[in-house]
Formats: C-alpha cells, sequence, structure tokens
C-alpha cells in the first residue's frame, strides 16, 4: 500500500510538471513578422513589424497573443510602430496628417490604433497585448492612455488585452482607469515582485537577462498570485529555460519555434 502511494504522488508530481510546462504561452513580439520561405495563399512572404500583415500572421500560425506599441501624436492620435522615429518623421512630436503619410518596409502604411484594433476582432483566438510606449510629455501620455483604453472598449477587446508598459507613470495611469482586474504588467525591470503586487499589477513582464539575473523571482511572484512574462526569448535553449522556470508567457521573435517548444 506505501509503495502505491509512493507511485500515485510520483505521477501526480509528473502530471504537475507537464501541466506547468503547457501553460507557457507564446506572444509574438510585433506580430509575426519573420516570414523568410513562408509560402500559401493566405501567407505573406513578408511582413515589417507592427503591421496589419505581421498581426494576421501571428493569428495564422496560433500564438495566444501579439505584442503590439503606440505612440501619441501631438494632436493625440494613436500609431502603431515600435520605433519613436519612423522614415525620419518622430511620431510624438509631430500631427496626424503628416505620419499617416509613412509607410513601412513591406508597404504597408503605418496603422492607426483604430484600424489595428479593428483587425484583431477578425481574429477572436488572438489576444491583443498592448504596449503604451513612454512618452516624453506626461501629459500626452495620460491622453494617449486614455484613448487607448477608450479604443479598446470601443471594439469589445477588453476582456481580450494585457497591458504593458515601461513608464511607472502610464501604468499607474492603467490601474487607475482600467476595469478592475484589467491585467497590467511592467516591462522596466527594477521593481521586485512583492512591489509589484502592492502596486497592483499583474505580474512582471521583464527582459531575459534580469530574469537570468533574478531566477528566483519566478517561484515569488507566482507565490504572490502574479505572472511573469519574459522578452524577447528568441534562441531555443532560453526558451527551454523560461519554460522550466514555469514562465506564463514567452514573448519572442521567432514564435514558430517557440510554439514547438511549449507543446
Amino acid at each position: 500500500m506505501k509503495m502505491k502511494r509512493i507511485i500515485l504522488c510520483l505521477a501526480l508530481m509528473t502530471l504537475l510538471s507537464v501541466g506547468a510546462y503547457a501553460q507557457t504561452k507564446v506572444i509574438a513580439h510585433r506580430g509575426y513578422w519573420k516570414t523568410e520561405g513562408v509560402t500559401g495563399p493566405d501567407d505573406a512572404t513578408t511582413a515589417s513589424q507592427n503591421s496589419i500583415n505581421s498581426q494576421n500572421g501571428a493569428a495564422r500560425i496560433g500564438v495566444y497573443g501579439s505584442e503590439f506599441d503606440i505612440w501619441s501624436t501631438t494632436d493625440g492620435e494613436l500609431f502603431v510602430n515600435h520605433d519613436g522615429v519612423l522614415n525620419g518623421v518622430t511620431i510624438q512630436t509631430s500631427k496626424a496628417a503628416d505620419v499617416r503619410k509613412l509607410k513601412l518596409p513591406d508597404g504597408e502604411y503605418i496603422s492607426t490604433l483604430d484600424q489595428y484594433l479593428a483587425n484583431f476582432t477578425k481574429h477572436p483566438g488572438l489576444e491583443v497585448v498592448l504596449e503604451v510606449k513612454e512618452h516624453k510629455n506626461k501629459l500626452q501620455e495620460d491622453a494617449a492612455v486614455k484613448k487607448a483604453i477608450k479604443l479598446v472598449d470601443k471594439y469589445g477587446l477588453m476582456k481580450r488585452t494585457t497591458w504593458i508598459t515601461f513608464s511607472l507613470n502610464a501604468m499607474l495611469d492603467m490601474l487607475k482607469w482600467l476595469p478592475q482586474g484589467s491585467p497590467v504588467y511592467y516591462l522596466d525591470g527594477e521593481l521586485s515582485p512583492k512591489t509589484l503586487k502592492k502596486i497592483g499589477a499583474a505580474g512582471l513582464d521583464y527582459q531575459l537577462k534580469v530574469m537570468k539575473k533574478h531566477p528566483e523571482w519566478f517561484k515569488k511572484a507566482h507565490e504572490l498570485g502574479l505572472k511573469v512574462n519574459v522578452w524577447t526569448v528568441n534562441k531555443p535553449e532560453d526558451m527551454q529555460w523560461c519554460i522550466d522556470q514555469g514562465a506564463d508567457f514567452i514573448t519572442t521573435n521567432e514564435p514558430v519555434t517557440c510554439l514547438q517548444l511549449v507543446k
């Protein structure tokens, strides 16, 4: 009888371990844009980061979520782009009319947040991972957070949206203005899980090198009921390390490789 109990316990531990690995979800960093060699009637052979094309690609390959970045113009329009400067134009110091003319490397025009969110409604299985970029003008940043919340609500995407930011100011805005329980994550790596819990964040969304320096934060975060995302994880061995540590999410430029590992 004792031996049977031991065997059952070992079997349960194995199942729990496998279950923990299965919980790791893949987020396509700026969409699925590394599409060299991809062919097919619905597949683009090229896609720019943060393009509609890359969002469609993320949905097509079946990742959990597609991450993207937003900036505000001086007149309050929100555009989707990682860098603050596109084709020599600084988004946060320019007017919307000038930014709308800009093209991404794949020939697609830069998207407004309104356009980008509208396209998410075509992909009901794809989570929205929205990063508010840190603006020099905090009033402009505050307004960007308010408008982003309004647009997400407009398209009925509130329950599908994860909010992330490097800006402590923007994070506090989100926690104040979003519906209670909305998942808000912090990207800068200086706050401990305990501090994030106290602030009210849903978890930490930290760079790989930060988590390698503080691997104990995986366990501490989970003990506090927080979740952990690690970015930007592109090497298979680093992906496996994150999975082994119990990462809830992995953000990567190589989502196909990561999907193969988490399955």
